[in-house]
Formats: C-alpha cells, structure tokens, sequence
C-alpha cells in the first residue's frame, strides 16, 4: 500500500515543493512583454488614432461598451489626453522593465493593467496576436516569472555571494516603496468609485499579498508562515503554467479544426488567396513567386492544418512533439514576413515557448551569457556563468524560486531538467 501512495506523495510534494519550469516561464514573461513593448513603441506615432481621443472607436461607444461587459481599462478613468499619455507611457515602461526582470511580481500585474487598459478601449484594433498577449498578461501575475533570467535573480545572486563572503547586502527598498505607492494609487481610485467590485478584490488581494510576503520575508524568513506560503505561491505558479500550456493547445486545436471545415483549406488552396491580398503583402515579389506553384501552396496549407491539430496529440512524445514545434515557430516566422504580421508571430511564437526544452533553453542562456562577455571584452568560462550553467550542475548559485529577488528568499534550485531540488538549507538573512 504505501508503494501505491509513493508516487502521489512525490507528484504532490513535486507540485507543491517547487515552481515548475523556471526557463519556461521566463521566456514567456521575456517573449510577450517583449512583444507588446516593440508593438507600443511601433504604433507611437499613431496612438492617438488606435487607442486615444482620436480613435474611430470614440469615447461614448467604448464606454457604453465597458458599462455593459465591465471589463478593465484605466483609459476610461478619464477623457484626458495627459491620462491617456500617463497610461500609454506606464504601459511601455512596465513591459521593459517586465522584459528585464526588475520586481517582476509588481510589473506583472502592472504590465497587465497596460495590456487591458489599452486593448479593452478599443476592442478591434490588433491582428490576433493581441487576444494572446491579452490571456497571457493575466495569467502571467500568478507565475513566479523572474526566477532566471531576470535583474531579481541577480540580485538574489548577488546577496547569497555577498552572504558567502560574509559581507553585507544592500536591502531592497525600491519594493517597499512601490508597494506603498501603488497602495495610495489604489485607495484614491477606489474612492473614486472607478472599478467594480470583482476588480477591487483582485488588486486588492494582489496587493495585500505582496505586502505579507515581504513582511513574512523581512521579519520571519525561515518560519512556518513563510513556508506556507512557498507552497501557495507554488501551486499558483505551477496551475497558472498548466493553464498557460492547455491555452496553447487550445489555440491551435481550435484553429486546426476550424480550417477542416473550410472548404479552401480542404482543396488546398487557402494559403493562396492571402498571399495575393495588398493588405498581407509587404513584399508583392515574393508572395507573387510563392503564390505560383500550385504543388507548394497545397502542401503547405496542407502541412498547416495537419500540425495544428496533431500538435496537443503529440506532446506524450517528446522528439516529436520537438519536431512539430520547430516546425511551427517556423511558420510563424515565415507568416511575419510573407504576410506582414510580425507581432502575431511573436506573440505565437512566445506561447510556444512554453513547451521548448529545459536542456535546449539553458544552452541558449549560456550562448548569451557568453555573447555578452565577449561584448564586455571578456570571455565566460564554457557553460555561460551563472546564467548559463553546464546541464545538471548543481549550486547555489541558480536563482531562488519566486524570490522577486528577495536576499532572505531562499529556496529550491533547479536540476538538470530545470525541476527545483532542495537546497542546503537557508542562511541568516542577508545583511542582518
């Protein structure tokens, strides 16, 4: 009986003991923060036509809209242009800094209020790769997010060597700050009667969160509140992962079986009529050359329809589920340049991420790692540094699990297949 209950144990401790998919997470967060970021700053010079004052869709019509669905955007707080210019600025600003990793809990959901602010004032601007980073930007906020890869786990990094040292670390007071900030922003928008009540639980809740996790942190690292909530705070990244995944495969199952119903995808011909549509050809010479070889337009509509929907079938196999997966990001990249839609892409692009390989992910952080000694003049060690260690060496020196970058977070590290182990056990708190 009790070898029947040692695989539960393991998968709940597993579930429980450690946030899943460090890497994938954080090429998510990187990928669609990167994504919305490239998106805000090409579309500067015409913000005021897609999402300010002078939008087609004009104030009265999104906010009898906004009255009926009670979806979130701060655009319609006020009608101002210095407003829309706060928010439109906040939004570009909270998705670099998301993209670099600095207090990755606070611009997650800073980041998501940019993305719902924006798109949920005007609901038809966007080329479908906007409703992803829509879904994602929420399910982000539950994701520990900045465990590799980020400012937070060098910062981490930096306090744990500073502690080996036996040296002192500088505390973080850039969170603490933002918290109240962000709290006093909160009391006056609440006052000024502009969310309803399910969007005041949920920054409400948010925000009262973070301040018990710093204050658990600050005042009582190593004690059985803190572990407690390690644990929620693991299940809540491991469910928003899991919920991130079945998106992904939703979406292509959807639209594969979408396109078995139609009868151009059918006889083979769909791909064709894009490629000879002005509006999805930024290179007419070459959709032109593309568009005329019957044989190459049948297989690739084809080929289209088949990985989509064999992709969610294939990820019990992983070499194949690999092979189809390198042959989608290879359509989205070929979709952003033949048909123009190079957000759409990366947006795609970046959910597919969340299946790549912990083994392929870590080689690349150590290629950068290396690219970027070489740039500063020195070359890394083989491996790529901390960023970029050799598969399946262990240390200390790999950024704690949903630390936020919190010196006195100490936690599990990852092993060869990017899963958490248990550490040694947590030092004093840094600088104490």
């Amino acid at each position: 009986m009790s070898r029947n209950r040692d695989p539960l144990a393991r998968g709940i401790d597993r579930v429980t003991g450690s946030a899943l998919g460090p890497y994938q997470t954080a090429v998510i967060r990187i990928g669609f923060s990167a994504t919305w970021l490239l998106f805000l700053l090409r579309e500067l010079p015409h913000r005021q036509e897609l999402y300010g004052p002078d939008g087609p869709w004009s104030w009265d019509m999104a906010q009898q809209l906004i009255a009926g669905n009670e979806a979130f955007t701060a655009l319609m707080w006020s009608d101002s242009q210095v407003w829309f210019e706060i928010v439109y600025g906040c939004a570009i600003l909270s998705s670099l800094l998301l993209m670099l990793g600095w207090h990755t809990r606070v611009m997650s959901v800073l980041f998501m209020v940019g993305v719902l602010s924006l798109q949920n004032r005007s609901i038809f601007m966007g080329d479908g790769g906007d409703n992803v980073i829509h879904l994602m930007s929420m399910y982000l906020v539950v994701t520990r997010c900045g465990q590799v890869w980020s400012l937070d786990a060098r910062r981490a990094r930096r306090a744990r060597e500073a502690h080996a040292r036996g040296g002192r670390f500088r505390e973080d007071v850039v969170g603490p700050v933002l918290w109240w900030v962000l709290g006093l922003v909160l009391s006056a928008v609440t006052f000024m009667g502009e969310l309803g009540w399910g969007w005041l639980l949920i920054f409400w809740g948010l925000w009262a969160v973070h301040g018990l996790w710093w204050l658990v942190n600050r005042h009582a690292p190593r004690s059985e509140p803190r572990l407690l909530l390690d644990v929620i705070a693991n299940l809540a990244h491991n469910a928003g992962l899991l919920v991130i995944m079945v998106e992904a495969c939703l979406i292509y199952a959807t639209a594969g079986w979408y396109k078995i119903q139609g009868s151009r995808w059918q006889d083979g011909t769909a791909v064709y009529y894009p490629l000879n549509l002005d509006y999805f050809s930024p290179w007419p010479a070459l959709s032109e050359l593309m568009s005329s070889y019957g044989l190459f337009i049948m297989v690739v509509t084809y080929a289209t329809v088949i990985v989509q929907v064999a992709f969610p079938f294939t990820l019990f196999n992983r070499r194949v589920k690999n092979v189809l997966l390198a042959v989608m990001i290879g359509e989205h990249a070929v979709i952003a340049v033949t048909l123009g839609l190079p957000f759409f892409s990366l947006a795609m692009i970046a959910a597919d991420a969340v299946f790549l390989p912990t083994s392929f992910l870590r080689r690349v952080g150590g290629w950068a790692s290396r690219a970027r000694g070489r740039v500063r003049g020195r070359v890394l060690p083989r491996g790529g540094g901390a960023q970029g260690k050799v598969p399946g060496q262990r240390t200390a020196e790999m950024p704690v699990a949903g630390s936020g970058g919190d010196p006195r977070a100490w936690g599990p590290v990852p092993d060869r297949q990017g899963t958490p182990l248990p550490a040694e056990g947590p030092p004093p708190p840094a600088g104490r």
